[in-house]
This record gives structure tokens, sequence and C-alpha cells, in this order.
């Protein structure tokens, strides 16, 4: 499999991406495309102590840089040359298998819409987030592609969600749920009473309503919202785990014999951080467009690319995205939308 990698995208620049593709291609066979300014990967390289190209290493050179502050639509557009648009050609054209990006989530969209196109059928694309629970992980979808979403956009996402927890995480029938204030059907917004409705009559294994404070025990594999709660729920859940780790350390530190408490604890402390860690899930993919896409988060680490390399070529391998395209083909689209989404 190749995989290519937005070189420039992220906060934190070239360093975490070409040391997350370096150490990807150390524990595995498949092939790394780095798509960005080629002096600048090259000298990145050689601060590393590489004079010369890895095997199975390439360089396709970009120019142009998509803002992580930028406006989505008008980025793509302007820098056809980026290393982001680059990467998403590539897919497009079957030069590359699957592409990565740390970069402005709303421009990857863009550009995988531009280039890739959807699957047929699907209406709006979601970025499906794998959320660390007590059982596992379940899939959370859409968590920041599109901030106003449909109910009949949120059937796509359980069904494309269904789909994905059925490859990747060998469930037979996934269990659907539906993020709502309550786990009463008569409760929630207005997205949410009309969306349950269109869930029952789904392909679908459909559990119904649950709350947020479920999310971490994993009461259901798949959880569909809309991209703006999504992505809020997300978001809260890493601040409040940084919280609550920085706050034991803390507490470890003021006292001797916490601190004796905490080193019998050692591993069970790491096993939790790990768990919760999103560098370990690597990357998001980008469920509805006709190719392998994943979104990295904006401070990506080397470890985050690494992993999100192998996801990659576990997803470009498994056929997914075909089977996503035969069962899209046989949904009845309610209402046709134009192709649109919002940056996280």
């Amino acid at each position: 499999m190749k995989v290519v990698i937005d070189a420039h995208g992220g906060d934190l620049g070239l360093k975490p991406n070409i040391e997350g593709a370096l150490d990807f291609l150390k524990e595995n066979p498949d092939e790394i495309i780095l798509t960005g300014r080629d002096s600048e990967i090259r000298e990145v390289l050689r601060s590393l102590g590489i004079s010369s190209l890895p095997q199975r290493l390439s360089i396709i050179d970009a120019p142009q840089i998509v803002e992580m502050d930028g406006e989505p639509v008008e980025e793509c557009r302007k820098k056809p040359n980026s290393s982001l648009v680059t990467a998403a050609d590539l897919v497009a054209e079957k030069k590359a298998d699957a592409m990565i990006s740390a970069g402005n989530s709303g421009a990857i969209m863009v550009a995988a819409l531009l280039k890739i196109k959807r699957i047929k059928g699907v209406s709006r694309p979601a970025i499906a987030v794998p959320y660390p629970t007590e059982k596992g992980y379940s899939l959370l979808l859409d968590a920041g592609a599109n901030m106003d979403s449909k109910p009949w956009h949120l059937v796509q996402f359980a069904v494309m969600g269904s789909i994905y927890m059925k490859n990747m995480a060998s469930i037979e029938n996934p269990k659907v749920g539906i993020l709502s204030i309550g786990e009463e059907e008569c409760k929630g917004n207005s997205l949410v009473l009309e969306t349950i409705p269109l869930l029952k009559k789904a392909p679908i294994n459909f559990y119904g309503p649950i709350e947020g404070r479920d999310l971490p025990f994993g009461l259901t594999d798949v959880v569909v919202t809309d991209g703006f709660t999504g992505n809020v729920a997300l978001k809260l859940s890493e601040g409040l785990a940084k919280f609550l780790f920085k706050s034991i350390k803390d507490r470890i530190k003021g006292k001797f014999t916490y601190a004796i408490g905490a080193m019998l604890m050692k591993k069970i402390f790491y096993d939790m951080k790990a768990k919760t860690n999103p560098d370990e899930f690597g990357g998001a993919p980008l469920l509805g467009i006709n190719g392998v896409v994943l979104v990295s988060h904006g401070k990506t680490s080397p470890k985050a690319i690494k992993n999100a390399a192998k996801k990659a070529a576990g997803l470009a391998s498994c056929g997914y995205v075909e089977k996503i395209r035969k069962e899209a083909e046989a949904m009845k689209e309610e209402e046709p939308e134009a192709e649109s989404g919002a940056s996280a």
C-alpha cells in the first residue's frame, strides 16, 4: 500500500509528520509519499541524520501551504499546488491508496470533496473518531466535518459507522445510538426528534438515544450526532482527561506516601493514559469520501502519524470504501445537498 502524508499539515510543522513517517517505515512494509516543499523536507531529514531518501519513501514537491486558520474553500481553490491538495490528487489519480493530514480539518474535507469526490448516494462525509471507552472504543461521528446536519445525514452517518465497525472492530451487528439529553425518545432538539424515526427504519441495529455520560462506558458501538455537538463532546473529553491526569500528578508530588502508592500503581496509570491518548488512534477517517482519508489532530505527534499511517494502510487493504459504496447505493437519499463542510 502507498500512503501519502501532507508533510506541512498541523500546528507543529514538518518534523512530527516526517518522524512519524520514518517510524512507520521501520515497522511496516508499505510505502510513504510526503507532499510538501522538497528542499524543506530534505532539510529536516538531514537534521535527523538522514542524507539520502530511505527505501519506500518518496517526496512530491508541493510549494504551497494551506493555512490552519484559512477559509477552507478559498485555501484549496487558490492553492492547487499545496501539500494538502496534492495529497488528495494522488489518491484521486490512484497513485496512492490513502492520505493523511493533520492540517485544517475543513480544508481536508474540501480537498477530498474536490478531488476524490463523495461516494455516490452520500450527502455529507463525516469525521469518525474512535472514542475510548470502558469496553474499548466507540465510533463517534460526526466530529466536526459538518456544523449543521439534517436528519438524513445522521442516518447515513449511522450506516457508514456500522460498516466501519463491522470491518475494523469485527463487530457483527454494531449497536447505534444517537447523542441526546436523555434516554427517552421524546427528549432532544428537533434534529434528534426527527432523526429517531428514520434510524428505526434504517438497516442498522438502532439502540436508541444515549446521553453524554454514557459515552465513556461504550453503551453503543456507534454514536451519531451533528458535527458541532460531536466536536464539543470530543474536545471536552480530551480536556477532562488531561485535567484529571494533571491533578493526580500534582497530588502525588505533594506527599511522599502518595508517591510510594503511585509507584505501585504505575502500570495502571500508564495503561489508563495510553487508552485516553488520541495519539494511539492516530487519525479519524473521513467516511463517505470515495477513498481513504484520515484527519489527524492539529497538534499531532510522530507516534500519532505512525499510527495513522498504519490505520490508513489497513483501511485501504480491507476495502471498506467499496462496502460503504454498495450500501450507499441501496439507500434512498431523502434530500440531495450541495457539497459543503466547515472546519472544526
